[in-house]
């Protein structure tokens, strides 16, 4: 099958035409990110924000153009994105900061009890909010401490695909959180 089938199954939402893509083109995107970064996590971080970029803007793609460059131009534009403060922020962020997130004081006394239940109160709310496929990859991530393995065999995805929606799943989280 050529390249664009696989690029066209991708776009109906075929799941192996996304694994195809996905593992034709990580070392690529992989090695790049490691030529600019030299942090093997951060290298990796980015990869997985490429694919889970590209894969959402598989529309936009061109294919009088190589599917190649146009994702190592979505990787180096991720890259840029990172080295500024106001994207950093927006890229990383995670559940780690909830507390910040929430506007939970660090000093926090069991006496605020009230505030900690309104504050997951409105965790539970964003939380819910999430498309199902997001909400249980974070579930199971975060509040059953699953490795990303365990998570792939039992949602029958890729290891690889698992990583993108976790990340993609925090974005929409830390966005609806700071709205």
């Amino acid at each position: 099958m050529a390249l664009n089938d696989y690029i066209q199954k991708a776009r109906r939402g075929d799941q192996q035409a996304f694994k195809y893509l996905l593992e034709k083109y990580w070392d690529d995107v992989f090695r790049f990110q490691k030529s600019l970064i030299n942090n093997e996590s951060e290298a990796e971080d980015i990869t997985i924000e490429t694919f889970a970029r590209a894969f959402d803007k598989l529309d936009l793609y061109n294919p009088r153009y190589s599917f190649k460059k146009w994702l190592l131009t979505i990787s180096k534009n991720l890259y840029h994105d990172r080295r500024t403060a106001k994207t950093r922020q927006q890229q990383t962020a995670s559940l780690d900061e909830l507390p910040h997130l929430l506007n939970i004081p660090d000093d926090w006394e069991p006496e605020d009890e009230d505030i900690l239940q309104t504050k997951l109160a409105e965790l539970k709310k964003a939380l819910a909010a999430l498309k199902p496929a997001y909400r249980e990859v974070l579930e199971m991530y975060y509040f059953n401490d699953l490795p990303y393995k365990e998570i792939a065999m039992r949602t029958g995805l890729s290891m690889s695909n698992v990583k993108i929606r976790i990340l993609r799943a925090k974005a929409l989280l830390a966005e609806k959180l700071r709205k």
